[in-house]
Formats: C-alpha cells, structure tokens, sequence
C-alpha cells in the first residue's frame, strides 16, 4: 500500500510538495520520514535516478527526473513496479504543470496544490487489486517501464551506519563484481566440461578394456 508522498528539489533538498497524511500516518511514518530527509541529503548528481531503500516495515523508492525527486514509502510487500509506475505518473504531471517553475521558487511546499493530484493517484494505487485494475487506464505505464530488476536496492542500515552511497558508480562497482563472479563461474564450468569431453573417450576406452579383460580370465 501507498503510504505517504514527498516531493523535493534535487540540488538542494526543499520540500515543492507533498500528500496530506492524517494523524495515525504521521505518527507511524514519523521516523521513515527523517530518513527520507536523510536520503535527499545523500543524492548528488551522480545518484541512482531510480532506487529502492527497505526500512523495517516499509521500502521507500524514489525517482529523480529534472532536478525533481519523487519519494514514496509504501509497504515492503507492495510491488516494486508499481511503486516506480506510481512515481512516473506523479513526475510526468509535475513536470507538465510545475517543470518550469521548480528552479524560481525559493519557498518550502510551493506547489502545495500538487497535493490534490498526489491524493487521486495515490488512491488508485492504494493496493495491488486496484493498481492493476487501473493500469490499463493510465497510458499502461506499468508496460513501459524499465525492468525493475536493475533499479538498485539499498537497506536503511546501510545508509545511516555504514555511509554507503547512492551513486551509480557505487552500484555500478558491486554489479561488475557480480558479473565478474558469474563470468568465473562459468569460464570455470566451461573448463570442466570440455575436460571432461576431452578425457571422457579415453575413460570409456580404458572402461571397455577392463570388462574384456575380466571377461576374459574370469
């Protein structure tokens, strides 16, 4: 489920807007929403445009596209993809009705009517039954999304206790170390099999010579 929405300036962190929480969520998502603070802190030039960060009961994705970042907290359990579905949508509007204001404004939340259009959208992707349902009628955004399985997935304790880092080339280090442990796997198995395709002839040869062997002196 959607939980809550903060939409902020890239190059400098100030909230342009954000969803209208009641009590009960601003309570529970008080803690998840200094983290979020903590994660604009984090993200420079260089950051993942898209990622995902678990935190307890909850995963906060966000996406960055024109100096504007689009942060959700949604429940570990709801799908991934449409959380970012979710985020395209927020984004494309934005950047129609607001893109080219965001670089003027020097006050906090001053596309606080953004609001209305977060509110709307939100609730038809509150869960996945409904997201689903409605799929088909926002342009299929869902079909046109980059596969989620490369968008990065961080954990809030990295972030906070081991300084991790947001960067591509951060991420883009572990994958090669990946890829690089793959490749050895493979290049490995590959090894054993042309051995075994090379040795297995003899091994068959010297197999049949010693059942005629046996067969012949039993």
């Amino acid at each position: 489920m959607v939980r809550s929405t903060i939409v902020v300036r890239a190059s400098d962190a100030l909230p342009l807007a954000a969803s209208v929480d009641d009590e009960q969520t601003e309570q529970a998502l008080q803690e998840h929403k200094q983290q979020a603070k903590l994660i604009f802190r984090r993200i420079t030039p260089n950051a993942e445009p898209r990622c995902s960060i678990e935190s307890g009961p909850y995963t906060l994705h966000y996406l960055i596209s024109d100096n504007v970042i689009y942060l959700v907290i949604a429940d570990k359990s709801y799908p991934r993809k449409l959380a970012f579905s979710y985020l395209d949508e927020l984004s494309k509007e934005f950047a129609t009705s607001y893109g080219a204001k965001v670089e003027a404004v020097r006050k906090p939340y001053a596309f606080v009517g953004f609001d209305t259009f977060m509110g709307k959208t939100a609730r038809l992707y509150q869960d996945t039954r409904t997201a689903s349902a409605a799929g088909s009628n926002l342009d299929k955004l869902n079909d046109e999304l980059q596969d989620v399985t490369r968008i990065m997935t961080k954990n809030m304790e990295e972030l906070l206790w081991r300084g991790d880092s947001l960067d591509r080339m951060s991420h883009l280090s572990t994958s090669l170390r990946s890829e690089s442990e793959k490749y050895r796997k493979a290049a490995r198995n590959i090894n054993i099999q042309a051995m075994l395709r090379q040795y297995a002839p003899i091994g068959a040869v010297i197999f049949i010579v010693i059942i005629l062997l046996w067969w012949r002196f039993s």
